[in-house]
């Protein structure tokens, strides 16, 4: 497509309340929104492990009016090891400034400070199947592997759980000391597969062990 028809295409663009709720729980998992006009327009862009292949897939039906390119495999080298991760990006676009905004300042993500307000079940979906797990087989709670945010930022999520949804949560240091993991208590565990469990997709589901049928 010629650049002038791909801006007047881009004019039609504007993101649907469905797509704003998976882009918002994409930001705060995996995802990465780009700029390179000063943050006029942003880009999103996408990129997970060949084995969730399934999960790039429908990310990419849900944001295909923005896309003009199909994913695609990328190869890189990560600890000696051979990688494969399948990936795609938007285009640049207006639409994606406001949460370009929130979600980074001075060029880092950070937990937007209206999180309470743009967070919802279906965000909250796509953020555990972006880097939730279950703990263990021995045990009920769930994890996020959450180093993206520093301590502050997750503090806030630890709050926006319990007021909005009553689900308790805590917060641990990575063994490792790259960050923090939040852990979604077994006592409030349920409330929260109730709230998410119809948004997880079926290849998806592993993650919450056999917490669901």
């Amino acid at each position: 497509m010629r650049s002038n028809k791909i801006e007047e295409y881009k004019k039609t663009l504007k993101l649907s309340e469905f797509q704003r709720q998976v882009l918002v729980g994409t930001l705060l998992g995996d995802g990465c929104l780009e700029t390179q006009n000063n943050g006029r327009t942003y880009r999103l862009k996408i990129e997970h492990s060949i084995a969730q292949k399934d999960y790039v897939v429908w990310k990419y039906q849900v944001f295909k009016n923005f896309i003009l390119s199909e994913p695609r495999i990328h190869k890189r080298i990560s600890y000696g090891l051979l990688r494969k991760n399948y990936c795609f990006s938007t285009v640049s676009h207006r639409s994606l400034r406001f949460y370009g905004q929130q979600f980074y300042k001075n060029g880092k993500k950070t937990m937007p400070k209206i999180i309470s307000k743009i967070i919802s079940p279906l965000a909250l979906a796509v953020w555990f199947m972006d880097d939730g797990s279950i703990k263990s087989k021995q045990h009920k709670a769930l994890v996020i592997h959450s180093q993206s945010f520093n301590k502050q930022d997750l503090l806030k999520i630890v709050e926006v759980l319990d007021k909005k949804y009553g689900i308790n949560s805590t917060l641990r240091k990575r063994e490792d000391g790259s960050g923090y993991i939040l852990y979604l208590l077994s006592k409030t565990v349920e409330k929260f597969i109730d709230l998410v469990k119809e948004n997880i997709l079926p290849s998806m589901k592993y993650k919450l062990g056999n917490t669901i049928a």
